[in-house]
């Protein structure tokens, strides 16, 4: 590995100059506050990509012996989160349209303008998360706008990457475009998902629906997460009163931005075209017997096991009320006879340990 010449004194001059951007940042105690720490990397990750070449391998390292000799109080100039910096500034270098697509567009040139963009309002635990995990510019731009707008912790963001929430998201075969006006239409089809990953239950078979309406309810902040921002749990098995027979909503939700109650049916089964009758059914019961004047129509969303996609179109064609329908998961809990004939960890690695002999 090659050394950086410490006697350079070109080396020498820009240590100098990134030590003094480091104390004038200290001095403005504008460090501590996130977007301007970020800012701060993004600056770092490009003074060390204009120069690592001209200084050979062990660059990063003699940098961050140098800055952390220098700022010892400090944090952030480790050799891996120098590595981060630099893998920042590429990351936005390469996509120029993450963090604010209508103003980037028109800036193509990294600058000043890029500073302003959505991105840096995130945590830096966050960014190095996308980096990681997502190249994809409008893919990217979704996960950050969806972290701010719902104030995602490191830990919910990856689980939204990890469940491919970008791809879920909308995906619900719905009627809205015909039983609701626009823009409502729209912001009520980015509403849904499909499927939905409700990872947090663990089910043995047989399990029944009621079963898994208990599980949502006893992680009813999980579901909340899972359903999205906005949802308001009314009631489980929600009664209503009809012609003197008893009905029960297996859940009941308002959804407080589109101004709307949110109808929930669990069918543990794959979709059959009569679940959509009875979808329509309750809508009409919520609208005439809860939903007050200044509310939204309310909208139905069946969630099955499974669905053919043109089964489930020609079901919604000409039903006049809105609802969508999408598939669900969860963790099914093997069978003490089906985890026996499983291998171990042990024997996996006794096998593996056996390959490489």
């Amino acid at each position: 590995m090659s050394e950086v010449n410490l006697f350079d004194l070109e080396y020498k001059k820009w240590i100098s100059e990134l030590k003094t951007k480091i104390r004038s940042t200290q001095i403005k105690a504008a460090i501590a506050v996130n977007t301007a720490l970020i800012h701060f990397y993004w600056d770092l990750g490009k003074m060390i990509s204009e120069k690592q070449t001209a200084y050979g391998t062990s660059f990063l390292e003699q940098v961050s012996k140098d800055l952390k000799g220098e700022f010892p109080e400090m944090n952030g100039f480790s050799v891996t989160n120098l590595r981060y910096c630099k893998l920042f500034y590429n990351y936005l270098a390469n996509h120029p349209q993450i963090g604010d697509e209508s103003d980037i567009v028109n800036h193509p040139q990294l600058g000043d303008d890029l500073k302003e963009n959505l991105i840096f309002q995130l945590p830096w635990g966050h960014i190095k998360l996308l980096i990681d995990k997502i190249k994809n510019t409008a893919e990217s731009n979704f996960y950050i706008q969806e972290s701010i707008a719902n104030n995602w912790s490191r830990d919910v963001l990856a689980l939204q990457i990890k469940t491919d929430l970008y791809k879920r998201q909308g995906g619900a075969i719905t009627n809205f475009a015909h039983t609701l006006p626009n823009p409502f239409s729209d912001l009520a089809q980015q509403t849904l998902k499909d499927p939905y990953v409700f990872d947090f239950m663990t089910m043995s078979k047989p399990f029944q629906e009621k079963d898994i309406e208990k599980q949502l309810v006893a992680h009813i902040t999980k579901f909340l997460l899972e359903l999205g921002k906005g949802f308001a749990f009314v009631g489980q098995q929600f009664h209503i009163e009809i012609a003197e027979n008893d009905y029960y909503i297996d859940l009941l939700f308002y959804h407080i931005k589109l101004k709307c109650y949110v109808v929930i049916e669990l069918k543990n089964t794959k979709f059959i075209p009569e679940y959509a009758g009875k979808l329509n059914f309750y809508l009409s019961a919520v609208d005439s017997m809860i939903k007050q004047e200044e509310d939204k129509p309310t909208i139905g969303i069946l969630l099955c096991r499974d669905k053919n996609n043109i089964e489930a179109e020609f079901a919604l064609r000409d039903i006049n009320k809105p609802m969508g329908i999408s598939e669900f998961q969860f963790t099914e809990i093997l069978p003490d006879n089906l985890k026996s004939s499983l291998p171990t960890i042990e024997e996996i690695e006794s096998e593996l340990k056996n390959l490489e002999e």
